[in-house]
C-alpha cells in the first residue's frame, strides 16, 4: 500500500495513526531510533498487565498514545520533551506491548490503569500529556483520579463525540475486527505486529477499538471540575471542530472576558492552536512540544 493510500484509509477510519505508524517504521528502517529507556517493564495494575518505559530524569511527565499507535508515536519530539523531565512512556490497553485483556476498552479502565502506574512507581501528581485517544484517557484520568495529575496537556481531543467532524464519526464507527487481514499489508499492523506480545491479538484489537472510539459519549458537564492546571491544544485543520475546541476552553472558564492588564483576570488554563497542522501530524510537531514544555515549566507568579 503506498503512503499517499495509507494515510487516506487511516483518516477515513478517523484514528491518529497515519504519521506515528509511519514513523515507527522508518524507526525500525534506522531513520529514526527511539533512544534506550532508563527503565521499561509491565506494571501490575488494576488487574491487569501495562507496558511503560521511562526516558530521561526530572520532573515526571507521563505520554499516553493515540489510537492504533503505541509511545513510539512521540519518538520524533521525545529527546525535547525529556530534556530535564522524566518521561513515562505508557502502552495503552490493547497497544504496542500491552495485551487487550479480557474487559472492554472504556475511558475509565484505562484511566484506572493510568493512575494506579503512577501509584505503582511512585510518582507524585506527575504531569500528564495526552493524544487523541490517549488525551481522551488523560481527560478522564483528570476527572477520576484528579490527586494523580499535577499539569495536563490535552492535544487534539473533543470532549464530546459530537466535537469530531462528521467524516471522522462515520470512520471511528466502522472500525471493527473485520478489517484485520485486509489491514495486514499496512505499516500500522507491521508497527504493532513488530512489539506485541501475541499478532493474532490484532482483530481483538480492532473490535475493542470500534466499540471504544465509535461510542458516543460527552464530558461537558465533568470538565468544568478538572483542578489540574490544562493546555488544550489544537491543528488548525483538526479532526476536531473549532466551534467545539473553542467551546472546550470555555468549559474550563476560558475566553468569557478580556484577561486584563498583565493577565489578572486568566485563570491557570490555555489554549494553543497549531497553524499549518493537522490530527495526523500535530503529535510529532516541534511546536507541541514547544509550546507544551513552555506550559508545563511556567512558574505563576504570586499575587501581588
Amino acid at each position: 500500500m503506498h503512503r499517499r493510500q495509507f494515510l487516506t484509509l487511516t483518516a477515513a477510519m478517523g484514528l491518529a495513526s497515519a504519521l506515528p505508524v509511519l514513523n515507527s517504521v522508518q524507526a525500525q528502517e534506522g531513520t529514526f531510533i527511539m533512544p534506550t529507556p532508563s527503565k521499561s517493564g509491565y506494571a501490575p495494575v488494576n488487574g491487569v498487565e501495562v507496558y511503560y518505559a521511562v526516558f530521561g530524569s526530572g520532573k515526571p511527565l507521563v505520554l499516553l498514545h493515540g489510537g492504533l499507535g503505541d509511545m513510539t508515536m512521540f519518538g520524533p519530539v521525545l529527546d525535547a520533551l525529556a530534556a530535564g523531565r522524566q518521561v513515562i512512556g505508557v502502552d495503552l490497553q490493547g497497544h504496542g506491548h500491552t495485551l487487550p485483556f479480557d474487559r472492554p476498552m472504556t475511558a475509565k479502565a484505562m484511566a484506572t490503569d493510568v493512575a494506579e502506574l503512577i501509584k505503582y512507581l511512585g510518582l507524585e501528581q506527575p504531569d500528564v500529556l495526552g493524544y487523541s485517544m490517549g488525551a481522551l484517557i488523560a481527560m478522564r484520568l483528570a476527572i477520576d483520579h484528579p490527586e494523580a495529575v499535577g499539569r495536563l496537556v490535552l492535544a487534539s481531543v473533543p470532549y464530546a463525540f459530537s466535537g469530531w467532524h462528521d467524516f471522522n464519526q462515520q470512520g471511528m464507527k466502522s472500525i471493527s475486527g473485520a478489517m484485520a487481514e485486509s489491514m495486514k499489508q499496512t505499516p500500522m499492523y507491521q508497527a504493532y505486529a513488530s512489539v506485541a506480545p501475541d499478532v493474532n491479538n490484532w482483530p481483538v484489537l480492532l473490535d475493542k477499538m470500534g466499540k471504544f472510539v465509535g461510542a458516543d459519549y460527552d464530558y461537558s458537564a465533568e470538565v468544568a471540575a478538572i483542578k489540574s492546571p490544562t493546555l488544550l491544544v489544537f491543528a488548525d485543520w483538526d479532526s476536531v471542530r473549532t466551534a467545539h475546541a473553542a467551546h472546550f476552553f470555555e468549559l474550563l472558564g476560558g475566553g468569557h472576558t478580556d484577561g486584563g492588564w498583565g493577565g489578572m483576570n486568566m485563570n491557570a488554563n490555555r489554549l494553543a492552536v497549531l497553524p499549518g497542522a493537522t490530527h495526523y501530524d500535530i503529535f510529532i510537531n516541534p511546536t507541541l512540544a514547544t509550546t507544551a514544555i513552555a506550559f508545563l515549566d511556567h512558574q505563576p507568579q504570586p499575587a501581588s
